[in-house]
């Protein structure tokens, strides 16, 4: 336990290590997001410039609560969780409207 402490102690660490988790995430996000936006009716351009608007809030909010959480471990597993969970679902429904 004070090792896995020891190894985001330092902020530079943990930058390292949730900048590209939040992006992952919010990556997840967009791709869920525009997919089902899509599936629902939307056209595409449309529904991908609503997602990219809405990053711009989700990225930094991400980053900031997973940078200030007490267990970085853990953000750091909720964080990339997250986005293989959304990557995955979105790659489901894109293959159920492609066939």
């Amino acid at each position: 336990m004070a090792r896995q402490r020891a190894a985001f102690a330092h902020p530079t660490r943990r930058l390292l290590i949730l900048i590209p988790g939040s992006y992952a995430f919010t990556w997840g996000f967009i791709a869920l997001g525009v997919t089902g936006l899509v599936s629902l009716g939307v056209d595409f351009h449309e529904a991908e410039t609503a997602m990219m608007l809405l990053a711009f809030l989700v990225f930094p909010s991400l980053f900031l609560w997973a940078f200030a959480s007490p267990r970085p471990g853990r953000a750091m597993a909720l964080l990339f969780g997250g986005a293989a969970f959304m990557v995955s679902a979105a790659w489901a429904i894109q293959r159920g409207l492609l066939v």
